[in-house]
């Protein structure tokens, strides 16, 4: 059947509805919405969403793939011996010159010998959170007063000191507990202040001369973010590498901030057995801190999901008076229909003490200690009941010593962050860089593990099934030798809408050939490889991709987009994380409309499409080579006219074209190499771009298939 039939056809048939507001002109998505768990059919959908939240935190965290897991070269001193536990100052190297620092507490005396049954202990992870000084926290005599009258404690010591007070029972209980700091608390005093915002010293484009929150940082997914999560990791590696640890019995528990901590870092680490991460799971608030807040980490998911990866290892939450209050009606029966699903339902618990503020106090931790006995094999009478304990000094936590002195100098504050910036960026270019150029079929299918699912994070979307896009004819144009169909593509689930040219030749051959640039429809105007398109019998679109033809989005400012601002609210002026974290790029969104309209032409019932090309033409070149990542096969033929493009030149975050993480995975090299083996027409490569690009399909056996040469677009685009 011809387009234009089908579309008359449709239209008598009442198929389509009104033009509805884009979606996308709505307020952005902040900390403070709503955020759903996303519910799956079967344990086997699990098994492959649970892998998708891993790789979105993954790759949000700037860990993906893992950095090098340099030498910890651990330093333990200025042993505590409390009687019935001891406790260790540590600190080690979680990546060249930069510290994680903490306190190692141990089982002592007479305990000592009561191990698990296979003589080993089991081994739990304290990040902190939040709370004044983290590891040195002390509540006061009059807090810890007002705490025991409330209810909420029970004793003095741990009301004065809850963050000790969980190590120093579980070490009772037969644990060796790691409590480290979280950057910028208590002795992690490099980064001296985690929360900063943009600093014009911090934006040199050179390497080693950048810092967080600026372009360069947020174009490598370096975030203060990622720090944490990586320094977790390496907690995990110090904890696991001690003798007496038994790896089949991990809990990693926290509160707050430290619960965020303990979510993330069990989505993403199988070594982690179980946790208890405390007020902080919700469908509300999401957690306020750059540590807790990562480029792309939360679209498609929400804290509930990311703690659900954990399913079905056994997991515990508690909840109280804050944004966790309603985490017993909103998130609990969809953790307990998943745990069920799973034939795990006696590994999942959630208690909701909300006559309390936020809080990890007596009856929260008492929950906790049930959790630890149970599920580390403690084999404990129970309940085990929480003792008084004689507190630790700052003076005898602190790590830095006479002996062991604090960094200094240039180990410290901006100079160091620079440091951990080169860092990282050498890490990803060693590990990257021979990706954009497989030298071998495992390294090929290695590279497209990495930058494939690098590319479907920083896109946010696949595409389309089959089925899920309409057309809404609005005007119809009878023209010597075509007809013209002005329309909108939507996709339903979303209620996103293309504005959507079809120029249907009055002899058709059954391709489809879209023809992109920056001007949108008007960009098919007078052009003269659109006139030879439609004479050769091919039906030619082009759309209005989302904000180009929008006279708010100018080229240089425009996100946080919506209906009523382009320019970064109040909230997002402390980082980017604010907004990126949260909602899809300028950039992501025009290569959805670009997916969007491949799958409706690829899967419209009535239209027999049986070729599908795409041409990115002035200036819509990297939009084309993204979707044509994402898209594979499904588009025939690709033509991306490069125009020299590069992310690396963009000196602002709110750039239409700034895509978070794109020049860690080799800019639009990266995106071009996906294409392999399929039909590419490349324009204004430069030589590393054609290196790789031969090479990548030179391995993949189809040279013939790739075009370098800027020869005629038109005769690439409609081979068959």
């Amino acid at each position: 059947m011809s387009i234009v039939r089908a579309f008359g056809l449709l239209l008598l048939l009442g198929h389509f509805s009104l033009h509805a507001a884009d979606s996308r002109h709505a307020p952005p998505l902040t900390l403070q919405g709503e955020f759903p768990f996303h519910p799956v059919a079967d344990a086997t959908a699990w098994a492959h969403r649970r892998a998708e939240v891993a790789l979105r935190i993954q790759v949000a965290a700037g860990l993906w793939p893992m950095p090098e897991k340099t030498p910890l070269s651990p330093v333990l001193h200025g042993a505590v011996d409390r009687g019935d536990f001891r406790v260790e100052r540590v600190f080690f190297e979680s990546l060249p010159g930069h510290y994680v620092t903490g306190s190692l507490f141990r089982p002592a005396g007479p305990s000592l010998a009561n191990g698990l049954k296979n003589g080993k202990r089991a081994a739990v992870l304290c990040p902190h959170g939040h709370w004044n000084n983290g590891r040195f926290y002390d509540a006061g005599e009059a807090k810890a007063q007002e705490e025991i009258q409330s209810g909420a404690e029970v004793l003095i010591n741990p009301a004065r000191f809850p963050v000790q007070a969980r190590c120093v029972q579980l070490a009772r209980m037969g644990c060796v507990v790691f409590l480290y700091d979280m950057v910028g608390y208590a002795d992690s005093i490099q980064f001296p202040e985690h929360r900063n915002g943009p600093r014009p010293e911090m934006t040199s484009p050179s390497p080693g001369d950048w810092g967080f929150v600026s372009p360069q940082a947020t174009a490598r997914l370096q975030t203060n973010f990622g720090l944490q999560t990586w320094n977790s990791v390496r907690a995990l590696d110090f904890l696991l590498g001690l003798p007496e640890i038994d790896a089949e019995h991990v809990l990693v528990t926290g509160a707050s901030g430290g619960a965020t901590q303990t979510m993330m870092l069990g989505a993403i680490d199988s070594r982690v057995r179980t946790a208890f991460p405390c007020v902080m799971v919700s469908t509300a608030m999401q957690g306020g801190c750059t540590c807790e807040n990562g480029l792309l980490l939360r679209i498609g998911q929400g804290n509930v999901d990311i703690a659900a990866a954990l399913a079905p290892r056994p997991l515990g939450l508690t909840a109280a008076d804050d944004w966790t209050i309603e985490l017993q009606r909103k998130g609990h029966p969809d953790l307990l229909q998943l745990y069920g699903m799973l034939g795990a339902r006696d590994r999942y618990e959630a208690h909701f003490d909300i006559q309390f503020k936020h809080n990890y106090n007596h009856v929260s931790r008492t929950h906790m200690y049930q959790f630890a006995n149970r599920h580390l094999a403690l084999g404990l009478p129970s309940p085990v009941a929480e003792s008084d304990f004689q507190p630790l000094s700052r003076e005898e936590l602190t790590v830095w010593t006479q002996d062991h002195p604090a960094p200094t100098g240039d180990a410290v504050g901006p100079a160091h962050e620079k440091a951990v910036c080169h860092w990282w960026e050498k890490d990803a270019r060693r590990q990257i860089d021979p990706l954009l150029r497989p030298a071998d079929a495992a390294t090929l299918q290695r590279s497209r593990e990495v930058l494939g699912g690098a590319a479907r994070i920083l896109i946010g979307r696949d595409l389309p099934a089959a089925g899920s896009c309409d057309f809404e004819l609005t005007a119809k144009q009878e023209l010597p030798g075509h007809t013209r169909l002005t329309g909108i593509i939507r996709l339903r689930a979303r209620g996103e809408d293309v504005p959507t040219l079809f120029l249907q030749p009055s002899s058709w051959n059954g391709r489809v050939v879209f023809w992109l640039t920056s001007k949108g429809i008007a960009g098919l105007e007078g052009a003269p490889a659109v006139t030879d398109l439609l004479n050769e019998g091919n039906c030619v679109a082009a759309m209005d991709l989302f904000g180009t033809t929008d006279p708010k989005v100018t080229e240089n400012q425009s996100i946080p987009y919506s209906a009523n601002a382009n320019k970064p609210a109040e909230g997002w002026q402390l980082s980017p994380v604010y907004y990126y974290g949260y909602n899809d790029s300028l950039f992501a969104r025009r290569v959805h409309d670009i997916l969007a309209a491949i799958s409706f032409v690829r899967h419209h019932p009535n239209w027999n499409v049986q070729k599908v090309s795409v041409a990115g033409m002035e200036g819509a070149g990297h939009w084309v080579a993204a979707a044509r990542a994402i898209a594979g096969a499904a588009i025939d033929r690709c033509a991306v006219a490069s125009s020299g493009f590069s992310f690396a030149d963009l000196s602002s975050h709110w750039h239409a074209d700034f895509l978070p993480g794109a020049v860690k995975y080799g800019g639009l090299t990266g995106l071009l190499v996906q294409s392999a083996p399929n039909p590419l027409w490349v324009q204004d490569a430069d030589e590393p771009m054609a290196t790789a690009l031969r090479t990548t399909y030179g391995v993949t056996n189809s040279t013939a298939s790739l075009s370098l040469d800027g020869g005629d677009v038109v005769a690439f685009l409609t081979q068959d």
